[in-house]
């Protein structure tokens, strides 16, 4: 009877510990992929049925990953906290031998190794199947409606689209002016004007579009004599959407994933069987991991001393980056040949199999070896404090009396600060740990194959640690606050300091200032470093992938609109390639437009066209010009050397970096925006990025306001209740802001009013909260 009590005993701790992990590390690797997923839900209109089914289908390839680690969480957090309070000592000295505490821990293990198998065998390849399907039915559903005036539109196949404006309609679209190029020749693109246009959505992979009032324009760049003009009131065009052999979402970063695990199987003797046997490997590998990570977390845990909480978090980050090394190396060496597709994908499993029988065989025997191992809770509790012990705060409590209310700051400030500090020190530190862990698992394979120096790799990580640092300092905020009030709630500290006669709102004060310097932090940190360090990654990141690292910096920009200058002509430009260092394009056509009628006026074309200084001027070399009014061509003229004043654009307008948001700071945006508005570029998604630079800081201090009703409603009921509830709060903050971000990236909020929202919203909240909150 006893063992059995003391098996639900042990079983209750390490299955909280477990969820609550898994659900952190869920949220943590998920929330990178949710702004997409939300972006693509939002820009087509989806139902809710569409959104659930995103998030349904996404989550079984992040629980292959987060099942082993919350087994490892949740044994070595749970016997730590047993070791910490001296309980496992006392088990022991009953008579409990190690083994015992193995058969507890495997109970866990095996409920973790069943389900992870039954997900990456079964659920997880039908929901990646699953997640294709809907997301090219969600690209296709609403094409005629992602259309938005004055913009480039490239996503239909060797189709480039422009149009000056956009009405919707019943069960259509209604399109005026437009302006389209079939580029299946890219050297000679026919060009279709149109007054007019009804567009509405085909099957999965057509729109179709009646145009009407039109014009139709093909040449052959070969021999420039021959030209058809042709008009037409009304035609209908089918557009071919893109190719979708490549879709990716979500951490599907490869249709392999979507194949059923009988089909693996039978493709073992098939020319594509060795990558084939490594995915079927895979699936079956990964649950296992729960078994042996099991093994070495049992000493690991029960080797832990006082405090032992944030030790065996961080070590549970280290393990989990060994053990995904160690798999990652061994799968790579897999698809190289070096090793058999078993050998490379159990390579992991094997090791650490190992070592944990080694340290359980250590632990039994209390070796002075393991001893060294077990003192790493030790080092980590004197580098990490945790909260300090009931009977050390009171004279920081008492001492409260003998200082003045309305001074500032008071010893008691000084105390909640320090405890506030710490806990959000270790918090960020663990979460940014956490995220470089995986994004180095994420680029190993390319780090193999492409034979990146580690030191490269490291530059990356360290360029990419900033914005990590900025994304997750909100998050880090709620959960420190809600764990230290919920500390002072739970050792009754509170209400000694509500019996002394200072407020809630007094002691909240230190911490709500501390929030509001920490954004005002943030944002100097986004406004000076963080930018910098996003373009340095994003080159570091492109060596790492094999790609030239100036495509990140000087993006070849094929279409752009001209300059718009009352009662001038508009012009797009079409060229095949621009060289920014010398001012010279290769393969230049010029459109002119009439901008009442939007009908091709001239058109020019140029094998080569450079910027002379001197002149001002463009030449253009070896091309030819043609002059229209409607369907007839009025002028052509070819020539060796030529110019045309008309044309104001100089170099630098033609120079303009596809810098994304978090490249520049909140000035160079604001300008890159203006810059781009009036060159056909869509920048209605870089507005909500410039509003977001001021709201996103501010949002430390909402989730400030917000923790602290939340960690006093918990009552006496622990950390881990705060952390449960610091989770909710963030999926809830994080679903709101992406679906904010992604309507007003389409056009269904102000750009202010997408990204100032959910602060407004989880800000009032958290005030009425608190205002209802017992001072």
């Amino acid at each position: 009877m006893k063992i059995r009590i003391l098996t639900r005993y042990i079983l209750s701790e390490i299955f909280s510990h477990a969820f609550l992990g898994g659900a952190l590390f869920t949220f943590i690797l998920f929330m990178r992929d949710l702004g997409r997923i939300l972006a693509l839900v939002v820009h087509n209109s989806s139902s809710l049925v569409s959104v659930l089914k995103i998030f349904l289908f996404t989550l079984p390839n992040t629980f292959t990953v987060t099942i082993p680690m919350a087994v490892l969480v949740g044994v070595l957090l749970g016997l730590s906290r047993l070791a910490a309070d001296s309980e496992i000592t006392a088990m022991r000295a009953s008579g409990i031998g190690v083994l015992s505490f193995v058969r507890v821990a495997a109970i866990v293990a095996v409920l973790g190794w069943v389900i992870g198998l039954v997900n990456s065998l079964y659920i997880a390849p039908r929901a990646s199947e699953a997640l294709i399907r809907l997301e090219n039915s969600l690209k296709t559903s609403q094409a005629s409606f992602e259309i938005q005036p004055h913009i480039f539109y490239e996503d239909f196949k060797d189709v480039v689209l422009y149009v000056q404006d956009v009405r919707p309609g019943s069960g259509a679209a209604n399109w005026r002016n437009i302006f389209l190029a079939d580029l299946s020749d890219p050297s000679s693109p026919r060009i279709i004007t149109a007054e007019q246009a009804t567009v509405a959505n085909g099957d999965d992979t057509m729109l179709r579009m009646r145009l009407r009032n039109g014009v139709e324009h093909e040449t052959n760049t070969s021999q420039p004599n021959q030209y058809t003009v042709s008009t037409f009131a009304a035609t209908d065009l089918p557009l071919p959407l893109g190719d979708k052999d490549d879709t990716r979402l979500g951490r599907s970063d490869s249709p392999i994933l979507a194949v059923s695990s009988t089909e693996l199987y039978a493709r073992r003797n098939t020319p594509d069987g060795k990558a084939a046997m490594i995915e079927l490997n895979k699936r079956l590998s990964y649950p296992a991991a729960c078994l042996v990570l099991m093994l070495v977390g049992v000493p690991l845990g029960m080797s832990s001393r006082r405090g032992g909480k944030s030790a065996g978090f961080v070590l549970t980050i280290l393990l989990v980056f060994v053990y995904y090394f160690v798999s990652i190396l061994g799968v790579a060496f897999a698809r190289q040949g070096k090793l058999p597709p078993f050998a490379g994908v159990w390579l992991a499993n094997l090791i650490f199999g190992v070592c944990g029988i080694i340290l359980l065989r250590q632990l039994a025997t209390g070796s002075t070896a393991f001893s060294f191992l077990g003192s790493i809770s030790s080092w980590f509790k004197s580098s990490f404090a945790s909260v300090a012990a009931p009977q050390e705060r009171t004279p920081a409590v008492e001492s409260i009396k003998r200082h003045s209310r309305g001074r500032f700051p008071l010893i008691l400030d000084d105390y909640v600060l320090r405890e506030f500090l710490t806990t959000l020190g270790l918090v960020l530190v663990t979460f940014v740990m956490l995220l470089l862990v995986f994004t180095f698992f994420e680029l190993i394979g390319d780090i193999i194959r492409n034979k990146t120096p580690f030191i490269t790799v490291g530059e990356y990580l360290f360029n990419l640690t900033p914005s990590m640092i900025y994304t997750i300092t909100p998050l880090s905020v709620l959960l420190g606050v809600l764990v230290t009030f919920g500390t002072l709630n739970r050792t009754n500290e509170l209400t000694a300091m509500k019996a002394t006669g200072i407020s809630l709102y007094r002691v909240s004060l230190p911490v709500v200032m501390i929030a509001l310097v920490v954004a005002g932090l943030l944002f100097a940190f986004n406004e000076t470093y963080v930018p910098t360090a996003n373009r340095r990654q994003e080159a570091l990141r492109s060596v790492i992938k094999g790609k030239p690292a100036q495509t990140f910096f000087r993006p070849d920009q094929k279409w752009m609109f001209g300059a718009q200058q009352p009662g001038k002509p508009d012009r797009i430009f079409y060229y095949q390639f621009f060289d920014p260092e010398n001012d010279r394009f290769a393969n230049l056509t010029v459109f002119e437009l009439d901008p009442t009628t939007f009908m091709l006026t001239r058109r020019i074309f140029a094998t080569t066209a450079h910027w002379e200084p001197e002149l001002h001027q463009w030449v253009f070399e070896n091309g030819w010009s043609r002059t229209f009014s409607g369907d007839s061509q009025k002028e052509y003229q070819t020539f060796s050397v030529s110019t045309f004043p008309d044309f104001s654009e100089s170099p630098q307008y033609f120079k303009k970096e596809s810098l994304q948001s978090q490249e520049m700071n909140f000035a160079q945006l604001r300008r890159y925006i203006r810059d781009l508005s009036q060159s056909g570029f869509d920048t209605m998604p870089l507005r909500v990025q410039l509003n977001k630079k001021l709201a996103y800081p501010l949002i430390t201090l909402v989730m400030a306001i917000l923790a602290i009703p939340f960690a006093l409603s918990m009552g006496r009921r622990g950390s881990l209740t705060g952390i449960a509830a610091a989770i909710g709060v963030a999926v809830a903050y994080w679903v709101v802001a992406a679906i904010f971000e992604a309507m007003g990236n389409v056009n269904m909020l102000p750009a202010m009013l997408a990204a100032w929202s959910p602060d407004v919203l989880f800000g009032l909240v958290g005030s009425y909260l608190l205002l209802k909150t017992p001072t």
